[in-house]
C-alpha cells in the first residue's frame, strides 16, 4: 500500500490574526448578516400600528418639544431644523450603538447553536440604523423647507458624514461589547453616559452661545461634536463643510473602528462561553 504523500496538516501559526479572519467570515456570511438586519428591523416594527412611521415621527416629536422649548432662549433663523438635524445625528449613533451591545448579549443562544461572525450584531445594528437614518430623511428635508432654508447642491456631501457616523458608531458599539460579554452592567452604565454625552453635544444649542471655556473644551474633548456639525452643515448651513474640518474626524473615525475591530477580535473566540 503506497502512503499518501499529500497529506494535508493544519498549522495554527499559521492561522490569519483575528481581525482579518474576522473580515473573510464577515463578507462569507453576508447573507446571514442581512438576514439579522432584516429580522431587527421587522421585529422593531413588527407589533406598531403606526410601523416605519415611527422612525419619522419619533424625531419630529421630540423636535417640537424641544422646540417649543428653547426657541425664546435660543433665537435663531430654522431652529426647529437646527434641533433635527443634531438629533437625526446623535439617534443613530445612541441607539446604533445600544444596540449593537445588547444584541450580542441576547444573541448568546445563537452564538452557542452556530457559527457566527461575532461582529455580525455589531454590523447588523449599524445597519438598522442607517435605514432608519435614511428614512428619516424624508421629514427632515420637510422640516428644512418649511422653515424657510434652501436646500443647496451641499446635499450631495451628505453620504460621507453618515459614512463617517458609521464607522465611529462601529468602533464605539465593538468596543463597549468587548465589556458587556463579561460585565453585563456595562449597557446599563452606558444609558447614563449617553445621556451626558448628549448634553455635551451641541444639538439643542449652538456651541457659540458657551461660554468661552466651554467653546474651546467641547469640539476638543467630543468628536460627537464634529460629527454632529459635518451631518448639520450641509443641510442646514447648505455648504459643504471644510477640508480642515473633514480630514481630522476622518482619521478618527478610523482609528476608532480599527481598534475597535482589533479589540473585539481579540476576545471574540472566548464570547461564546461567556454568554
Amino acid at each position: 500500500m503506497i502512503a499518501n504523500r499529500h497529506t494535508q496538516v493544519y498549522d495554527s501559526t499559521k492561522r490569519p490574526a483575528p481581525a482579518i479572519e474576522e473580515i473573510r467570515q464577515v463578507f462569507r456570511y453576508r447573507y446571514l448578516i442581512g438576514q439579522l438586519l432584516r429580522r431587527d428591523i421587522l421585529t422593531r416594527y413588527k407589533r406598531s400600528a403606526l410601523g416605519v412611521a415611527w422612525t419619522m415621527i419619533n424625531p419630529l416629536g421630540t423636535m417640537l418639544i424641544l422646540a417649543v422649548v428653547f426657541s425664546q432662549v435660543f433665537k435663531m433663523e430654522g431652529y426647529a431644523s437646527f434641533i433635527l438635524t443634531g438629533l437625526m445625528a446623535w439617534n443613530f449613533f445612541a441607539q446604533a450603538s445600544n444596540a449593537a451591545i445588547i444584541n450580542l448579549v441576547w444573541g448568546g443562544g445563537l452564538i452557542k447553536r452556530i457559527y457566527i461572525p461575532r461582529t455580525s450584531f455589531a454590523i447588523a445594528a449599524v445597519g438598522t440604523g442607517l435605514v432608519n437614518l435614511a428614512l428619516a430623511l424624508i421629514p427632515l428635508i420637510v422640516v428644512v423647507v418649511i422653515n424657510g432654508l434652501k436646500i443647496t447642491w451641499a446635499i450631495v456631501f451628505l453620504p460621507v458624514p453618515i459614512l463617517l457616523l458609521a464607522m465611529f458608531t462601529l468602533g464605539v458599539g465593538l468596543f463597549l461589547s468587548s465589556f458587556a460579554v463579561y460585565f453585563p452592567d456595562v449597557a446599563e452604565m452606558y444609558q447614563i453616559v449617553l445621556t451626558a454625552w448628549m448634553y455635551l453635544t451641541p444639538i439643542i444649542y449652538p456651541v457659540d452661545r458657551l461660554p468661552e471655556l466651554a467653546q474651546k473644551i467641547i469640539p476638543f474633548v467630543n468628536p460627537m461634536y464634529w460629527l454632529v456639525e459635518l451631518f448639520r452643515m450641509p443641510i442646514y448651513a447648505g455648504k459643504i463643510p471644510p477640508w480642515s474640518m473633514i480630514w481630522p474626524i476622518s482619521l478618527l473615525c478610523i482609528v476608532v473602528l480599527v481598534f475597535g475591530w482589533w479589540f473585539f477580535c481579540r476576545r471574540a473566540d472566548e464570547m461564546a462561553y461567556r454568554i
